[in-house]
């Protein structure tokens, strides 16, 4: 009972099989056959390969959503070169809600010389060059993303070359920690004095000769200090024209939760759009000379994330491409010996008709003459 059990098993197992075995006997081979195949393999192997590289890439996912936390402090990190000496120039922030952040609570001022060394004018043109590619090719920024904490930092390497000028310029680095709110951070002369009604300068003890708000921004972030992260005004230097000038850079920040396969992060991208021009009350030009960075704060929040193919995902892909070249190939290769046949076919038939001869009774006959050794005679 046990063994009719098994053998009626294996019959409907038998049945059931939708991959036929033929015999070997029944199995026509031909070079045109053999051609298609090695092709067939060829693209297989070749795409295989293209497919294991887009599963081993990653991609960037960025979702929105509105941002909900305005309760917290956000941070600015400044790096900032002005052709001015430290005495004469003072920096803060002052938001919306007038209030007023000293740059004594975070910033260090730095006499250094202005004009940079042969090493650090060759990192400058370096980043300017990547700055111009960001703008043509956005994608890049996708790439900065996932090399973060990989590359060196963007910061300005120290001067290797020990310079007998005496400084001339202020460089103000630091960070400062100001409310999520609109705001105005600004350089210009004299250290800034608080007051009921907002703030002042101090700048009558300074000659207007003196003046001078060239600068460079080495580094400009919001958030999180993310060492390869390459923002919009790293590198910029701008040459004043004229004594009385003012410079206007008017920033959007956006909040940016960063994650990928190395780090997580909370940062801020931000776009900026620049103006400048010479302050002349006469012409109708009013206004202070100096650097004025003005910030909002969207109200949006984006989050970047780093995803890559799931493996059964790749397996899919992976049999959809054997299956579907083997099954492309062989309709190609059928259809071609169907056409050739059909070709040769009426090739032969041509052929085959021209040999007809004629009969003395004035017909035709389509059959060859037979060779006797009577009609030698």
């Amino acid at each position: 009972m046990r063994r009719l059990n098994r053998k009626k098993t294996l019959n409907l197992m038998k049945e059931l099989d939708a991959f036929p075995k033929v015999p070997e006997s029944y199995v026509e081979t031909s070079a045109s056959g053999g051609t298609v195949s090695l092709i067939a393999f060829t693209t297989i192997a070749f795409l295989t390969i293209m497919e294991f590289m887009v599963y081993r890439d990653t991609w960037m996912k960025y979702e929105y959503e509105v941002d909900k936390d305005f309760t917290s402090k956000l941070r600015i990190n400044i790096d900032i070169t002005v052709a001015m000496r430290c005495q004469y120039v003072g920096a803060d922030v002052l938001d919306l809600a007038e209030t007023m952040v000293a740059s004594a609570d975070g910033l260090i001022y730095e006499p250094v010389v202005f004009d940079l060394s042969p090493q650090q004018k060759e990192w400058q043109r370096m980043l300017q060059l990547i700055q111009s590619r960001l703008q043509e090719e956005h994608s890049l920024q996708d790439v900065i993303f996932k090399s973060a904490f990989k590359s060196a930092s963007t910061a300005l390497p120290p001067r290797e070359d020990n310079s007998l000028q005496s400084p001339d310029a202020c460089r103000i680095h630091g960070h400062l920690y100001v409310n999520k709110v609109a705001g105005n951070f600004h350089i210009t002369v004299g250290k800034a004095i608080p007051h009921p009604r907002g703030h002042a300068h101090l700048a009558a003890l300074v000659s207007h000769e003196s003046y001078n708000f060239s600068h460079r921004i080495d580094h400009l972030s919001f958030g999180e200090l993310i060492p390869g992260i390459i923002n919009p005004l790293d590198g910029t230097e701008k040459i004043a024209s004229d004594h009385n000038q003012m410079f206007q850079y008017f920033i959007t920040v956006v909040p940016t939760k960063l994650h990928t396969y190395k780090i997580s992060a909370e940062t801020h991208q931000f776009s900026v759009t620049e103006r400048e021009r010479v302050i002349n009350h006469a012409a109708g030009s009013h206004g202070v000379s100096g650097i004025f960075m003005k910030y909002d704060i969207s109200s949006l929040m984006v989050t970047v994330t780093e995803e890559h193919m799931p493996f059964w995902q790749f397996l899919v892909r992976l049999c959809g491409i054997i299956g579907g070249i083997f099954s492309t190939t062989g309709i190609l290769h059928g259809f071609g010996r169907f056409v050739a046949e059909v070709i040769f076919c009426r090739f032969r038939l041509g052929s085959y008709r021209s040999t007809s001869v004629p009969v003395p009774d004035g017909h035709t006959s389509n059959h060859l003459p037979l060779t006797t050794d009577n009609s030698t005679h």
